[in-house]
């Protein structure tokens, strides 16, 4: 449906409140500035753009409750949702990403993170830089703190994340932040000794695993003496859960989170991939693009693919996710409980990579090995391509100050506001998305970017139409299947609380 159909003339001036839409197959999908939705037929928005929606009538009764008619506007309504939608802004950053070294021992090919091989200890971090990033970490004006470790592979440098762990957990004694700690890991140096310790600590663990044995090793490649990967990262996978359960944690809320990187020889084989998950206990898998960091920049030709291949491989692989619930299997996809919080919650489940203004800098600082501080860990990948732009200071002259209200911060804060883009002032998917400024900066030579020809962009508009589709579809079994994606329960065996000054 197009506006133009119904004649300039037409339009009304005095019914309709603020209104953004888009064509959803045969239907059209109205939202607002707080981001409630409708979706009508084709007369019913006729009715409505000409302002002849009779007062009394369903249609007016709907239109009313969502504050889409001048006359019944709730500005308190209003307001108010989208004070929760932006509740992140009164916190500062929360996830704080301390790469311990760039020493790896596999050989991704879509690696985002500049790896370094095992012989490169130069690119370790030190205990000393480990402190001093924990020093400006706990200075945050944030609650909660999150301290992921990352690589390379954080296991190489075992003994700093140990290190990093217990120094915050003791300074935080007389600080009192809400701690928490998460480790990305490919799992094939793990131990139990290793693990021992990650659980007595209750370290949050994140894996990788882009579908079956022979799509995984061909892409996340280890040494022949060492094995597989893709056994390695089951191995550990089913050990952690086991131990999980040992633990008598809930295991729809306490599981290994593991992430896909979708490279084209997934595209075909989606059900394959959900049966992985599904078999290794996971409940929820990401199903990820590629991204245009590291060596994926490299060896695109390889593994790369057109945007419009992965949305027919998206709605493909989620569709058998929803049949799969239907038959009891409990499994989600990420990026669709994302967005679907923010649709049918009203809430922003502060993913920092999908919101606006996005997590750079005001949501996320990342630390790299050699005490360097960047917007976020894409800054510092694209630092390690040559490219500084994202660069705010390091641990050892830098003071949190300094970092938090550096002018790339303000930069990105402001590129990252959509209401300030041609391209999505207007865009009815507005209160849902979000378009980190790295990601712009690094396809297209600037931090704003023009939307219209963003692969991401393209990705988001491809996945909320396909979300609205199913909701406008309203099949009462689907519905529920994608509420029950958007609940949030607080995992809290993985916090640290410390109440400063009790007895």
């Amino acid at each position: 449906m197009n506006l133009l159909d119904i004649g300039p003339d037409a339009l009304a001036t005095t019914q309709p409140a603020f209104f953004r839409f888009r064509a959803i197959g045969d239907k059209v999908l109205l939202t607002n500035l707080e981001g409630r939705w409708v979706v009508l037929d084709d007369e019913q928005f006729g009715l409505f753009a000409r302002g002849e929606v009779e007062e009394g009538t369903p249609l007016h009764e709907l239109l009313s409750r969502e504050n889409f008619l001048r006359e019944t506007f709730d500005e308190a309504k209003a307001a108010e949702m989208i004070r929760a939608r932006r509740t992140f802004l009164d916190a500062g950053p929360n996830l704080h990403v301390l790469v311990v070294t760039l020493r790896c021992n596999t050989t991704c090919v879509y690696c985002h993170a500049s790896r370094a091989n095992m012989d490169q200890v130069q690119t370790d971090m030190t205990p000393e830089i480990a402190e001093k990033a924990v020093d400006l970490i706990l200075q945050t004006t944030s609650d909660y703190v999150t301290i992921e470790f990352q690589g390379g592979e954080p296991l190489v440098n075992f003994p700093v994340v140990q290190h990093a762990i217990e120094y915050a957990l003791e300074k935080n004694k007389s600080i009192g932040k809400q701690l928490e700690f998460t480790m990305v890991s490919n799992f094939a140096l793990m131990t139990e000794e290793k693990l021992d310790y990650l659980l007595d600590k209750r370290v949050q663990l994140c894996t990788s695993i882009d579908g079956p044995a022979d799509l995984h090793d061909a892409v996340r490649k280890l040494p022949r003496a060492d094995g597989s990967a893709h056994a390695h990262a089951v191995k550990w996978t089913k050990r952690i859960n086991a131990r999980y359960r040992e633990m008598a944690l809930e295991e729809t809320l306490y599981h290994v989170e593991a992430l896909v990187t979708v490279t084209r020889d997934l595209l075909h084989r989606e059900r394959e991939l959900v049966d992985t998950y599904s078999q290794l206990g996971c409940r929820a898998l990401f199903l990820r693009p590629l991204d245009p960091f590291g060596f994926a920049d490299k060896t695109a030709h390889l593994i790369e693919y057109p945007r419009e291949d992965y949305l027919e491989f998206y709605r493909r692989t989620v569709d058998y996710i929803i049949e799969q619930n239907k038959q009891g299997v409990e499994i989600l996809e990420r990026y669709a409980a994302i967005f679907l919080t923010k649709i049918l919650n009203g809430e922003d489940p502060n993913f920092l990579d999908v919101r606006q203004p996005g997590g750079a800098g005001i949501g996320q600082l990342a630390y790299s090995y050699d005490g360097q501080v960047f917007t976020c860990d894409e800054g510092r990948m694209l630092d390690a391509m040559g490219d500084s732009s994202f660069l705010l200071g390091d641990v050892w002259k830098s003071s949190y100050r300094d970092i938090v209200g550096h002018e790339t911060v303000r930069a990105v804060v402001i590129a990252g506001q959509l209401d300030a883009h041609p391209d999505c002032v207007n865009c009815a998917f507005n209160p849902y998305c979000g378009i980190p400024p790295v990601h712009s900066h690094k396809i297209q030579g600037s931090i704003w970017g023009r939307k219209r020809e963003s692969s991401l962009c393209h990705v988001h508009k491809g996945i909320l139409d396909y979300l609205f589709e199913k909701l406008a579809e309203a099949d009462p079994e689907t519905l529920e299947v994608l509420r029950r994606w958007t609940t949030t329960r607080s995992r809290d065996h993985f916090l640290h609380q410390v109440t400063v000054g009790a007895v």
